[in-house]
């Protein structure tokens, strides 16, 4: 899509040029114009607490304005919503992407894994990618499930993959806490937010690395492998 100077003097936050329209679609509940004003705010939900930590639509508004774009939403009640995103178009060739069958082969192993995310849908494909790679993976749904968890697997876990904020325990006293139990236990934190996992002094120590959200599965998989090659703990990222 080609947008003009007087396209963008009438559209807030629009610059001239060239861009790519992303647009996503639905046929549910709709939203009414005052949850629709909010849903870009970091912590806001509809969702009832503890079921959702509202950072999702935040964190797709962050990625769209770093890269000078923006996103647009239609919703009316009963009729569903619609999200259009547009992204500056880039001229020229896509770097070449590492063929799929050697990645897998150099990120497989056999480790025990907990992950531990609030989020159903993003646990879910943690784990999926995880098993898929041939890692013994347990899942737990906030931090003291994972204690739970923990206590219950009697062989021990190689790598503990939590997000930092959770209801009822956040990552950083779950790291804490299950170190203790298990002093090999290597650490990868994720947050939406990269300055969130450094505010506390005795996690960070235990940390041997993080990831940002969103993150694609592939750098997931290489970061889980990384860390779990390495023989002693890395510097936070």
């Amino acid at each position: 899509m080609e947008f003009d100077e007087e396209y963008s003097k009438s559209h807030l936050g629009v610059h001239p040029g060239n861009y790519v329209m992303l647009a996503v679609s639905d046929t549910g509940m709709g939203m009414d114009e005052q949850t629709q004003a909010r849903i870009f705010e970091p912590f806001f939900t509809t969702k009832p607490q503890g079921q959702g930590t509202g950072l999702g639509l935040a964190t797709v508004h962050g990625i769209v304005k770093q890269s000078q774009g923006w996103i647009w939403v239609y919703s009316e009640l009963g009729r569903g919503t619609t999200f259009k995103v547009y992204l500056p178009r880039v001229e020229g060739a896509a770097a070449a992407v590492p063929s799929e069958k050697a990645s897998k082969r150099s990120l497989r192993g056999s480790e025990t894994i907990l992950v531990v995310e609030d989020q159903e849908g993003i646990r879910g494909l943690a784990a999926g990618v995880l098993q898929g790679l041939g890692y013994h993976v347990l899942q737990a749904e906030d931090g003291v499930a994972a204690l739970l968890v923990a206590e219950q697997h009697k062989k021990g876990i190689n790598l503990l993959l939590t997000d930092v904020v959770m209801p009822k325990m956040s990552g950083r006293e779950l790291v804490i806490q299950l170190s203790a139990l298990q002093p090999q236990l290597k650490v990868l934190m994720m947050s939406a937010y990269p300055e969130s996992h450094g505010s506390s002094p005795g996690a960070e120590e235990r940390m041997d690395g993080f990831i940002q959200k969103p993150f694609s599965l592939r750098d997931l998989a290489a970061k889980v492998r990384e860390i779990l090659d390495s023989t002693h703990p890395a510097a936070p990222a």
